[in-house]
């Protein structure tokens, strides 16, 4: 087994410190879950990952890295914030390599990885662009790079979302957790998700409440949440030498499901992409 090691920062950067505790805090590991969710968000399939190196940039609890790692890729599971500790826990059975590092400046080589993928992580840093161009680089010509971002809604959704964060980013860590509970109780109610949950966000409609209340703390908690159209992102990807490239559309289907998708009415919802470097 490949140990894990935790590459130590002069100074952790201060935007990082909620997911730190995020993914200590709670125990969203579920392998079942976690390897559908992975299909969908990469479009990748065991075949393709088989004995190629990869890395999950931004790697949160180690989730993902693991279905990549079960899956017989050689991982590097990176992270900025303290959750490298919980991927430490998750993937290190795998053998799974575990650092500590920065998106905006991660500490490899160009062109290092076969495949490079990131879920939820880039519009959470200071500058979702230059983060996605320097995980880019880091894809050898031929390689595979699959990444996920919140898809940026209607005006008026977005107005009233950053307005509420506005406040809930301010929260001390604390009294977030305690108003993400609002959150997750709201979003376990039928009517009401559909109803309140279009206009604002209320973490998600997991069935599990633990899984909601954490959806929820990671909305509201970081300092920055960018959101993107797909016009943009496949931009990202043209600029970085990429062709071939996949529109990866969420699992979930119905008339009104995709017409609210086809409209940028779904709150917390994303733009997914995977592509080929040329």
């Amino acid at each position: 087994m490949k140990p894990c090691t935790r590459k130590p920062l002069k100074k952790e950067t201060a935007y990082t410190d909620s997911f730190g505790f995020e993914w200590n805090r709670f125990e969203v590991f579920r392998p079942k879950e976690d390897e559908a969710v992975f299909r969908v968000k990469t479009g990748f399939s065991p075949e393709q990952l088989r004995g190629k190196r990869v890395l999950d940039a931004g790697c949160g609890s180690g989730r993902y890295s693991a279905v990549a790692a079960k899956w017989g890729a050689q991982v590097t599971a990176m992270d900025l914030s303290q959750a490298v500790r919980k991927a430490f826990q998750i993937a290190a059975p795998l053998g799974t390599r575990c650092i500590q590092g920065d998106l905006l400046n991660p500490p490899f080589r160009a062109q290092s990885f076969d495949v490079v993928f990131s879920i939820g992580v880039l519009h959470h840093t200071p500058d979702a662009h230059k983060a996605f161009l320097e995980i880019a680089d880091l894809v050898k010509p031929g390689g595979r790079l699959a990444v996920w971002v919140y898809r940026k809604n209607t005006w008026p959704q977005e107005f009233l979302n950053s307005l509420l964060r506005t406040f809930t980013t301010r929260l001390p860590t604390a009294w977030l957790y305690r108003f993400s509970h609002l959150g997750a109780f709201l979003g376990g109610i039928p009517l009401l998700k559909q109803i309140l949950g279009r206009i604002v966000n209320l973490g998600s409609t997991h069935p599990d409440f633990r899984m909601r209340l954490c959806d929820a703390f990671d909305w509201y908690s970081p300092k920055y949440q960018s959101h993107h159209t797909l016009e943009e992102v496949s931009r990202w990807f043209e600029e970085a030498g990429f062709s071939d490239l996949t529109c990866l559309r969420p699992e979930k289907r119905g008339r009104f499901y995709d017409w609210f998708y086809r409209h940028n009415l779904l709150i917390g919802s994303g733009v997914n992409i995977s592509g080929i470097k040329k």
